[in-house]
C-alpha cells in the first residue's frame, strides 16, 4: 500500500484527533487538557522534528508523537487507523521517530501501553521494546481536569 509520511504540524490537529478517536484504546489514552489543540501545539513547539504522520489520499492514517527532555525520549501517542493496521505503517513511523531522536542525541526511548492492550504490547515487543518490571509508574495531576488514572 502506498502512503507518504510527513512531519506533524498543528494544522494536522483535527485529523489526528479524529484518528485518535477511531479506536477505544486510543480514546482512553487521551486527556482533556494535554490532548487539546493548545496542548498539542505546546508539544509540537518543543518537539518539532520527532513527530510523524502517515498520509494516504490526503487523510492521516497513522501518527506518532515522540519527544524528549534532552536525555530520554517518550512515545506519547502512537496510533494507526484500524483499517490500515498490520501493513507496516506503525513500524515505519517508529523507525522514523527513532532515527530523528538518535539524530538529536537521544539514546533511550520509553513508552506507556495499557496492560490489557495485548496487540499493542505484542507490537512493541516486536519493535525491540522490553517490558520493565522493576519499577513503578507514578503520576500526579496538577490540573483537576486531568484524571489521575487507575
Amino acid at each position: 500500500m502506498e502512503y507518504t509520511v510527513k512531519q506533524v504540524t498543528i494544522d494536522d490537529y483535527d485529523a489526528i484527533y479524529e484518528l485518535w478517536n477511531s479506536s477505544e484504546q486510543s480514546r482512553r489514552a487521551l486527556n482533556p487538557v494535554d490532548d487539546t489543540r493548545e496542548g498539542i501545539e505546546r508539544y509540537l513547539k518543543r518537539n518539532p522534528g520527532t513527530c510523524f504522520a502517515a498520509v494516504k489520499d490526503d487523510r492521516i492514517i497513522g501518527v506518532i508523537l515522540t519527544g524528549h527532555d534532552g536525555r530520554r525520549a517518550i512515545i506519547h501517542h502512537m496510533c494507526v487507523h484500524p483499517e490500515y493496521r498490520r501493513m507496516g505503517i506503525a513500524g515505519h513511523l517508529v523507525s522514523l521517530a527513532e532515527k530523528a531522536l538518535k539524530k538529536e542525541g537521544i539514546g533511550k526511548i520509553f513508552g506507556l501501553v495499557f496492560k490489557d492492550n495485548e496487540p499493542a504490547n505484542a507490537f512493541w515487543e516486536q519493535q525491540g521494546y522490553s517490558l520493565r518490571t522493576n519499577l513503578n509508574y507514578r503520576n500526579k495531576s496538577l490540573n483537576d481536569e486531568i484524571p489521575a488514572g487507575e
